[in-house]
């Protein structure tokens, strides 16, 4: 069986075909910069890949140029068996991956509302790709769903109760699917059964979100109503008092359009630092003596290190704190100043295990270390992929 998933964002669409009889990623790729002019059209298959300006006025057209070089390449781009959709925001109606109906697709253009930069681009992608694939089914897979298991005391904020109950302001949490996997892996790589772990998994990259994780079910997550709550990111504020917004329109003279833009692509890594929203740049720049790249990544870990200790309370116990993300998996410093002063927590980390230059699944804490250290590189599109097969055989005659 080969399942075909797709990531639709405004100007891209990106996508990665599975065979999921060995759940191997066998071909991907991306098409960028829909609509605009310099569109490129980026393909890897078992045999190489290829980098190609392409026309791609709109969504559709970038499905077509997928589907033709699944074709081309001879990866089975006639044989997909099923499409997953990565939709970012399900509310409250999907707790779960869903079989794209009518019904489903007036779900998601309902919950735009809540990720206007999202939902709206997810949902252009699924009406083309039905178009390109019409006799299989499409499913849709959430990334607030692995959320959704959080009790009220974590999801609900102090606000008059009626804006919960009309407009269902409420924190929903983001990068569920990578949360989920890793949550997973790590409960394997423990010895444990896969939905039976309990610890903190740390998304860290350009965004960046923790979440703790209570047999294997979801009670708290860093990011909220939007992916603009938690700990500091690339170019995203993360946590600030709320009274600033008023202070930057009122004394500022900024407009809420200023304002969003400064605190969701302006603020984060780039905006401390003044060098860039690229861990890998500030740390360049920090090095170099630089005193605000340094503060930058002070800050950063700082941060990250708070909802440890909060997720670490709220839990009362943990297996394992669980790294993943761009910078999760590849900076050892940024992980080393997040955890060194967390030896007394239980968390002791191993120098040696932690250096650059490792991969994959591994372990970083000491061998005595009360709360185990893991590094797991995360797989959101395997994580689709599994739940559109699984759709698909339960919708299968017996």
């Amino acid at each position: 069986m080969e399942i075909l998933v797709l990531n639709c964002g405004s100007s891209s669409v990106k996508y990665h075909l599975f065979d999921m009889e060995t759940e191997r990623d066998e071909a991907g790729g991306m098409v960028e910069r829909i609509g605009q002019a310099g569109a490129l059209a980026t393909h890897r298959w078992a045999g190489g890949s290829a980098r190609e300006a392409a026309a791609v006025p709109d969504h559709r057209a970038a499905l077509l140029c997928i589907r033709e070089a699944l074709r081309a390449h001879g990866e089975g781009g006639a044989k997909v068996a099923g499409v997953g959709h990565r939709v970012v925001h399900g509310g409250e109606r999907f707790v779960q991956a869903a079989l794209i109906t009518p019904q489903v697709e007036q779900g998601i253009e309902e919950c735009a509302a809540l990720a206007p930069l999202h939902n709206p681009p997810n949902l252009v992608g699924i009406r083309a790709a039905r178009q390109f694939f019409p006799q299989v089914p499409h499913v849709a897979v959430f990334d607030t769903a692995f959320h959704q298991s959080m009790p009220e005391r974590a999801f609900l904020y102090p606000l008059p109760y009626a804006l919960y109950q009309a407009r269902r302001i409420r924190r929903y949490g983001f990068h569920g699917t990578s949360h989920r996997y890793v949550a997973g892996r790590a409960a394997r790589l423990l010895g444990r059964d896969q939905d039976d772990f309990t610890g903190i998994t740390c998304h860290l990259g350009n965004g960046c979100s923790l979440a703790a994780v209570e047999g294997g079910r979801s009670v708290d997550t860093s990011m909220g109503l939007t992916p603009l709550e938690g700990v500091m990111m690339g170019t995203r504020s993360g946590d600030i008092d709320p009274a600033i917004i008023f202070h930057l329109a009122e004394q500022c003279d900024l407009s809420l359009p200023q304002i969003d833009r400064l605190l969701n692509r302006q603020s984060g890594l780039l905006g401390v630092s003044g060098v860039s929203n690229d861990l890998r740049q500030v740390q360049e720049a920090a090095a170099g003596g630089e005193g605000r790249a340094e503060l930058a990544l002070e800050l950063y870990a700082y941060r990250v290190r708070k909802y440890l200790g909060a997720y670490l309370a709220v839990l009362g116990r943990a297996e394992a704190v669980v790294f993943t993300g761009g910078v999760g998996e590849h900076s050892s410093q940024m992980r080393r100043r997040i955890l060194e002063p967390l030896a007394g927590l239980g968390m002791a980390l191993d120098p040696e295990r932690n250096r650059e230059g490792l991969s994959g699944e591994r372990e970083i804490s000491q061998p005595s270390s009360p709360i185990k250290l893991l590094v797991i590189p995360t797989n959101e599109e395997l994580v689709i992929a599994r739940d559109t097969r699984d759709i698909l055989l339960s919708r299968a005659p017996h």
